[in-house]
């Protein structure tokens, strides 16, 4: 864990990276806070070699998924994200922007009255009160090509806008239900088109949006992405085709033009299908050849350390036991006890305001 690392072009102090975790947090208009800017030097400060931030709208039309989410749509919010990031570099880490389109998971858009989706479906579950959501998802809207097309111009100029404001990479959304996986996941996507059918159909978007984003940035600067099973609003969702399924996904992203696939299961550390069969990341890393992010229940130290010693993993990335331990690298380090997340100070309606208090 306390090797150093890369990811790409990408050198890391270590292999112990921040989950990019939403915290709705930043101003109205989608600007960066101070708030956040102390809540992400902190964990540079604690001993993260790589922070990746909460998911960032990237357009002024659909995108934003949550009131008070950040965004990196316009050149205020990119002027707003500059002195962040060279807060969180000063202490020594590398910190990738996460590009985030919400589709039809959106609860909280100041851009837009509807939702969007590949198909008119609506979506599992109900709205998470916690990030000021309430009651069913509406039945979003079918996307028509122009929405695709403009998904994906929003997503490579939000690339742009990243590397403008100083970002040392980019990750782009493919996970959890948002946008992307939408178009991946077979219950959400009923297109008869060439987006629609086949998994070889239902990553195109996916690989179309690596590709832009990739010719936006240049062949030097970092880009990755998020990819899941399971959905915020469906943790129990398993692709369909099993192993046949994650060769063709992963064979596709493998030749995109990414540097990293960041891959996030419940426990990744178990096996992503059938019992004794490989994670996940083992998978990832065997069909796309790229360095390989894991993220999911990883937080005692002996288990991300097992997983970066079976070859599969080249980053661990930490979320709930982060936000209980933003110091969580210097104290593991140090040989010092962790403490216990407790939810009562993360998940209740006024914890993120005790949180930046802190």
């Amino acid at each position: 864990m306390f090797s150093e690392g890369q990811l790409g072009k990408l050198q890391l102090k270590n292999r112990i990276g921040l989950a990019p975790m939403t915290r709705t947090s930043a101003e109205n208009n989608g600007m960066p806070s101070e708030a956040m800017k102390r809540y992400y030097t902190r964990y540079a400060k604690g001993g993260f070699g790589l922070i990746i931030t909460e998911g960032t709208y990237p357009d002024e039309k659909y995108s934003q998924g949550y009131f008070n989410q950040p965004g990196i749509a316009n050149d205020r919010q990119v002027e707003g994200w500059k002195e962040l990031v060279q807060s969180v570099q000063n202490e020594g880490a590398k910190i990738i922007c996460q590009i985030m389109h919400a589709g039809a998971l959106s609860q909280g858009n100041a851009h837009a009255k509807e939702t969007i989706g590949p198909s008119a479906v609506q979506p599992k579950g109900k709205q998470m009160e916690f990030y000021g959501g309430q009651g069913a998802f509406p039945v979003p809207r079918e996307m028509t090509k122009q929405d695709i097309a403009d998904v994906v111009k929003g997503f490579s100029q939000a690339a742009k806008n990243a590397k403008e404001a100083g970002f040392d990479g980019i990750e782009i959304h493919g996970a959890n239900g948002y946008i992307l996986d939408q178009f991946l996941t077979d219950y959400t996507n009923q297109r008869q088109d060439e987006y629609g059918g086949s998994t070889e159909n239902r990553v195109r978007l996916l690989v179309e949006t690596v590709q832009a984003c990739r010719e936006a940035v240049g062949e030097g600067f970092p880009v990755g992405i998020r990819i899941s099973q399971s959905k915020v609003n469906d943790y129990t969702h398993k692709w369909a085709g099993e192993e046949e399924d994650a060769e063709i996904i992963f064979s596709a992203l493998g030749t995109a033009g990414l540097d990293f696939i960041h891959v996030t299961e419940y426990h990744a550390d178990q096996p992503a299908f059938k019992e004794g069969g490989p994670t996940l990341a083992a998978l990832a890393k065997k069909h796309s050849g790229l360095p390989v992010v894991v993220n999911g229940n990883l937080d005692a130290p002996e288990l991300g350390e097992s997983v970066l010693q079976s070859g599969d993993v080249d980053v661990v990335t930490l979320g709930k036991t982060a936000l209980a331990n933003k110091d969580w690298v210097n104290k593991v380090s140090e040989g010092k006890a962790l403490e216990e997340l407790d939810p009562q100070k993360f998940f209740v309606p006024d914890a993120k305001i005790k949180e930046f208090e802190l």
